[in-house]
């Protein structure tokens, strides 16, 4: 089976059950501060979920592209993958639990003729504040399967959310597929990571609310939230044994196997893998109609580190890394039929992966010239402070959150200073100039020392604890976040958008956004910096929009209609056959999810408290609402 037939078979299946189809949304959320990327076709259905009126209706089911960081060091192993398609259908309070199991099973059995005793499921086995679900148990018992096959877990692997102190949140079913590998012990599960058992979808019963004081309360509307990973499914689908043989990536191994035979070198199974991966995920971030450019923040950071990671894994097997334009254009090739934006975006892509490479190449130079510093003064016996210092990474830097100054004046093993480069700056050289350990310690042995390993491993389980504390706390809104506050702000974006088009040309097209119940974040194509003078007439025709106490209008109507009354679609992307189109008449009319204010006079004081670049042709403006005459 191919890729598409299984995108198509999906949909059809969902469709032929009152389901509709919603486009994939761009990779960049719209309007949620919680998460960089989207990571799951939930999010651009937050509003929805939360009861908002969806103009398809209440029955759901898309492909989702979505990218997740989470996994960057399982990358390279059967099933892990920053990017990846997500095949989803939604209840939005129509359905429950015995329509989405007996679905969920019934594709997975009749469409795809996946045999019932290769599956496996888990379902919540209850705690002290929530009963076991055994309606779920039940159901899948009603499908045929036996107790070895349905896997009781707790909190930790069968509960979704909330995702903030407060939201929605339930139970959770995870279908796997069992690969027929020995169980590696008694108590061998799903929840094992040995191998043997691959999920492929999650059923998410959204049934309660969780209060500020730990209580949960029924919700009005229960949702359905459902995800199966195409990738994997595919693999099994087709009786390979990771992702990498299927069709999706094979075309990539093989350049990457002809380009090593060609130049003489030789680069392992996992880094081949990790090269063809990163550059797939790397693909569709900078195809995005989004436009994110590499950067040294947020979305543009984790860009710029998996570009990063592609060159110096070439330059690990002695390769010139130049490649990196034509492995992208093989997945532009395989994916533009699908996702037309690449195809759209194919000269930016290259572009930026140009431009990227002599950035970094220049940045290997500058790490070297200080790699050879440290290693200068470890010969010269314990160097001082000040012979040690690395400035501040700076526009090159790789990671966010690099050290700046630094020494070599203690060996955290307390060894042989004269002799071993301390963990410290072996780290502090991956860090600030993307040298692996291995590359760092071959420098180190063409000098005659050693580097201190172990120190290194310490110093790196540290970093990604803290970048994992991060990444949860960057999750810590999620669903609890669209408030009043945020609705007005939404709204305010509107008007500023339009401002932006009245002062500078209609040339300016929004090009992301983030929303806090504090501020706004604006992003919008610009070639130069906007004057002060601008900015004030920018601010001023806002005000006078919320001076005007204008009701804020709601249409579900035909995107060529919406196209024809003159409303702006952010992004250019495929719309189903209604979409939400919020007009604020006389200023500006926008198709969007929401949520919005019911009246700009709600708004009180739009004031602009700083506007700057975001990226190569792409200007970032920071706003706030304040009450009137504040």
């Amino acid at each position: 089976m191919t890729a598409q037939e299984l995108r198509t078979m999906y949909l059809n299946f969902f469709r032929e059950r009152g389901h509709r189809e919603i486009p994939s949304a761009s990779l960049l959320p719209e309007n949620d501060p919680t998460v960089l990327f989207t990571t799951a076709g939930m999010h651009p259905l937050v509003p929805y979920l939360l009861g908002e009126k969806h103009p398809l209706g209440r029955r759901l089911t898309d492909v989702q592209k979505c990218v997740r960081t989470c996994d960057i060091d399982e990358v390279g192993d059967d099933v892990h993958l920053i990017f990846f398609e997500m095949m989803g259908n939604w209840s939005l309070g129509d359905y429950s639990k015995e329509e989405s199991v007996s679905m969920s099973f019934e594709f997975l059995t009749q469409c795809l003729h996946i045999p019932p005793e290769r599956l496996a499921v888990t379902v919540f086995a209850g705690d002290a504040g929530m009963p076991r679900d055994q309606e779920t148990e039940r159901l899948w018992k009603s499908h045929g399967l036996t107790n070895e096959q349905i896997f009781p877990y707790g909190r930790e692997e069968n509960w979704w959310g909330p995702v903030g102190h407060t939201g929605p949140c339930g139970p959770d079913t995870e279908i796997f597929y069992d690969c027929g590998k020995p169980k590696c012990s008694e108590s061998c599960g799903p929840a094992c990571h040995c191998g043997k058992y691959v999920e492929i979808w999650n059923n998410v019963f959204l049934q309660f609310n969780q209060e500020e004081d730990g209580r949960f309360t029924e919700l009005k509307q229960k949702n359905v939230d459902t995800g199966m990973g195409l990738e994997r499914v595919l693999t099994i689908l087709n009786g390979k044994t990771n992702v990498y043989e299927t069709e999706l990536f094979w075309p990539l191994m093989e350049r990457l196997e002809a380009l090593s035979e060609s130049r003489g070198k030789h680069i392992p199974q996992r880094d081949r893998r990790i090269i063809a991966e990163h550059v797939r995920a790397v693909t569709f971030i900078l195809g995005d109609p989004k436009r994110i450019a590499p950067s040294n923040t947020e979305q543009g950071y984790i860009l710029r580190r998996l570009i990063r990671r592609v060159i110096r894994l070439f330059q690990k097997a002695g390769i010139e890394s130049d490649c990196l334009c034509s492995l992208s254009d093989i997945i532009i090739g395989q994916y533009r039929d699908v996702y037309p934006e690449l195809g759209e975006n194919r000269d930016f892509i290259l572009e930026e992966l140009r431009k990227e490479h002599a950035l970094f190449s220049r940045t290997l130079e500058e790490g070297l010239r200080k790699a050879n510093r440290y290693l200068d003064s470890l010969g010269a016996g314990s160097p001082g402070e000040d012979s040690l210092r690395a400035g501040s990474p700076g526009e090159n830097s790789l990671m966010a959150g690099s050290p700046g100054e630094d020494s070599l004046a203690a060996d955290p093993a307390g060894g042989r200073i004269g002799t071993m480069l301390s963990g410290e700056l072996a780290f502090k050289l991956y860090d600030t100039y993307g040298f692996p350990i291995e590359f760092t310690a071959e420098l180190a042995r063409e000098r005659g020392f050693s580097v201190d390993e172990e120190g290194f491993r310490q110093k790196f389980e540290e970093h990604q604890e803290k970048s994992r504390k991060a990444s949860a706390g960057k999750f810590a809104g999620g669903l609890a976040e669209h408030s009043a506050e945020t609705a007005r702000l939404h709204t305010a974006t509107h008007l500023l958008g339009a401002a932006l088009r009245k002062v500078l040309g209609e040339e300016v097209a929004q090009r992301g956004s983030n929303i806090t119940a504090q501020r706004l974040r604006f992003d919008f194509s610009y070639a130069r910096k906007v004057t002060k003078e601008e900015l004030a007439r920018v601010e001023a025709i806002v005000n006078q929009a919320i001076s005007r106490k204008i009701d804020v209008v709601l249409e579900e109507i035909s995107p060529q209609e919406a196209w024809r009354t003159g409303a702006v679609g952010v992004f250019s992307e495929k719309y189903g056959d209604l979409v939400k189109v919020y007009a604020i008449p006389g200023y500006s009319r926008e198709i969007c999810g929401g949520p919005h204010a019911g009246n700009t006079g709600e708004l009180g004081r739009f004031r602009i408290l700083k506007e700057e670049a975001s990226s190569a042709g792409v200007r970032r403006i920071k706003a706030v609402l304040e009450p009137d005459g504040g």
